[in-house]
């Protein structure tokens, strides 16, 4: 890594663990072959007043504007039956911008395992990896103790104990020719995987055939989204690139058993995400697993956050703080768990000012300045951001314009 000198700033500029730092700081900038790559995180936020289709329509603007902003990804996320985000499946709404796009990458954050079939699941994923040339990154986690849990009913053991079966099963499907399960959540004889996300990707196939390729694509647009992994053993393992949402110590344990890099939430400062990364070294390393592979893995680690660029960080924190207490108070409070349980939820405009405080929000450079210092702090070099925090489509645009011609230079 290696320092850069900057013109001095009269904002703060957000300091290692989200709190203000001076200024004139200077902060180290990537060595090209350790660049960072930037995604929006698009969780299709129901703001008050709106309806669905307008949400889902400016998604796909979104997502839209991201490719043409030069951004590496986006990330969609699933809900059910909540405001907080009205996308029910975030495989589908992957197809759909495969199909818009021509070079970002676009992954799920997550799909959710704890009421999805995983070999459902797998063909989906399957299907998208191969049509879309590699395009696709799959992104899974546990959910939560939902009613949705009920409605399809998998039931709350599915949520508390099933995970790791269903994560088992999805993975053989990815990477397998035949599976079969004898657990206790799902049990049925050997049968072929078709399509078969294992096989190799190759040019002038189905993907440039439905025309996702193209002359106008980059030269290696997947060079953040992996079409291989190493197994354990050192082979090759293609397929789409698998991820885990980590929000425990036992998640960070599964997702390190697997060899699975992580995603990490909005919630989590740069000190929580180290103590993560330590205790999934330390998982790892306890299976017996090798450095180098390691080192690949954690290039692949995806911390999720906010971004809001504007002139004047009171700008861009009176954007979020307008909108995002009344999203949080209206989609938030909607869930309700499965079993009754009681659950406390934060308080929507302290949560509101700790995102601000954690992430990429204010002027270009101090965006770029919050990545940096994150990259530097945890080694993490792939970030799904949060666009969509003022609930207005015109000014999510605009945010990711700014995003993509104002704060990606600045990363070197």
């Amino acid at each position: 890594m290696t320092k850069t000198s900057r013109r001095p700033e009269t904002d703060q500029q957000p300091g290692p663990g989200g709190g203000t730092a001076p200024a004139t700081a200077l902060l180290p900038r990537p060595a090209a072959t350790d660049r960072i790559a930037v995604g929006a995180f698009l969780l299709s936020a129901q703001f008050p007043g709106q309806g669905h289709g307008e949400v889902l329509a400016r998604t796909v603007d979104a997502a839209v504007a991201a490719e043409r902003a030069g951004l590496d990804a986006v990330w969609l996320a699933e809900h059910h039956f909540v405001p907080y985000g009205v996308c029910p499946d975030a495989a589908t709404l992957a197809g759909l911008l495969l199909g818009r796009t021509r070079r970002i990458g676009v992954g799920t954050a997550v799909s959710v395992l704890s009421t999805a079939h995983p070999v459902a699941l797998g063909e989906r994923a399957a299907l998208l990896h191969l049509v879309s040339g590699g395009r696709f990154t799959l992104g899974v986690g546990r959910g939560g103790p939902w009613i949705d849990l009920d409605v399809f009913g998998t039931g709350v053991d599915a949520y508390e104990s099933g995970f790791p079966e269903r994560l088992d099963l999805l993975l053989r499907w990815l990477h397998g020719t035949r599976v079969g399960a004898d657990g206790p959540q799902f049990s049925f004889p050997e049968v072929a995987v078709v399509p078969r996300a294992s096989e190799p990707l190759r040019p002038g196939g189905l993907a440039d055939w439905l025309g996702l390729g193209g002359p106008e694509a980059e030269a290696d647009p997947l060079r953040n989204f992996p079409r291989q992994r190493q197994e354990p053993g050192g082979r090759a393992q293609s397929g789409p690139p698998v991820v885990m949402a980590c929000t425990s110590p036992n998640g960070v344990r599964t997702a390190a058993e697997r060899g699975l890099p992580m995603l990490l939430g909005m919630h989590s400062g740069d000190e929580d995400k180290q103590q993560m990364l330590a205790a999934y070294r330390e998982a790892w390393r306890a299976c017996g697993r090798g450095e180098e592979q390691l080192a690949r893995v954690e290039r692949e680690h995806v911390a999720a956050g906010v971004v809001q660029v504007a002139d004047r960080t009171a700008a861009a924190r009176a954007d979020l703080l307008r909108s995002m207490p009344g999203w949080f108070e209206y989609g938030l409070g909607a869930h309700r768990t499965v079993d009754g349980r009681e659950r406390r939820m934060r308080d929507p405009r302290a949560y509101t000012e700790l995102l601000c405080d954690l992430h990429a929000v204010g002027t270009p450079r101090q965006c770029a300045d919050r990545l940096l210092a994150t990259a530097e702090h945890t080694g993490i070099r792939r970030f799904a951001l949060l666009a969509e925090g003022s609930g207005d489509r015109e000014a999510t645009l605009h945010n990711i314009e700014r995003l993509g011609s104002e704060v990606l230079p600045e990363l070197g």
